[in-house]
């Protein structure tokens, strides 16, 4: 769709519905439509997100984006962005990650919450947004850009649902309680070689302080985060392209390891 189209909603939704179901790379919207803000990309992300719905799959979930501050820096936002997870997103322990229907995706590690209660902004704080968490994962996100690259504008990314593709979850199950969030260390290999390290300081200095930015957030949009709900909180280190017969592993100090490999 070039500029001499009129871009809407739902044409935006389209294409990049389009690219992912094809699995064709394409430059950003916002190169044919600059005047793509970040109000109108949310709604393009809710309207994407209400397709999937309406073809049978089911919200799970939420996850975080630009967590870090570095990366928070170079979009020029103050907070993370949000976007939806389904069920058709959930990539099961011991499964490939199947490559041959991605385009170019690449894995980063995450620490997962799961909610035990509902929580609803505004006035969220780290306190409150830990309290209602019933259980904490590691997890390894598997997101995978429509655009040539990972190039984006803001907008471009959370039109995109922020890179969505798949998720999964560890096989150890802690409470908030039982371990120090900032203090928990992933050490990240690629075919055996440690490519990177961090701590859960990465993520907006503490996983609840992201969850709680989250859930103030969704409150603008009519959203509450509900019970049961998994929440990725953030990329702890840079993501790592994932290829066919490659091996990842994740290893955190007390959630234990989770591995993906290349299909």
């Amino acid at each position: 769709m070039s500029d001499e189209h009129t871009w809407t909603v739902r044409s935006a939704a389209d294409v990049l519905l389009g690219a992912e179901a094809t699995r064709t790379d394409r430059h950003p919207v916002t190169d044919d439509w600059p005047e793509l803000d970040l109000d109108t990309a949310y709604r393009v992300q809710d309207e994407l997100i209400a397709r999937k719905v309406a073809a049978g799959e089911k919200i799970v979930g939420v996850k975080l984006g630009l967590t870090s501050a570095a990366k928070q820096q170079r979009m020029g936002i103050g907070s993370p962005l949000t976007a939806w997870l389904t069920d058709a997103m959930i990539l099961e322990a011991g499964a490939p990650v199947p490559t041959g229907e991605l385009i170019h995706p690449r894995v980063e590690p995450e620490i997962v919450f799961v909610l035990g209660e509902r929580l609803e902004g505004p006035g969220v704080t780290a306190e409150s947004a830990l309290a209602a968490v019933r259980s904490v994962y590691a997890g390894v996100e598997v997101i995978d850009s429509r655009y040539i690259d990972f190039r984006f504008t803001l907008p471009d990314v959370v039109a995109d649902n922020a890179s969505s593709a798949r998720f999964v979850l560890g096989g150890v199950e802690l409470g908030p309680a039982d371990l120090d969030l900032v203090a928990e260390t992933c050490v990240l290999s690629v075919n055996g070689a440690v490519v990177d390290t961090a701590t859960g300081a990465a993520v907006q200095g503490h996983p609840a302080e992201a969850l709680a930015l989250a859930a103030n957030a969704l409150a603008e949009r009519g959203v509450a985060l509900e019970p049961g709900w998994i929440v990725l909180t953030g990329g702890m280190t840079d993501a790592v392209f994932v290829e066919p017969g490659d091996r990842i592993d994740a290893e955190f100090t007390h959630l234990g390891t989770v591995t993906v490999t290349g299909s």
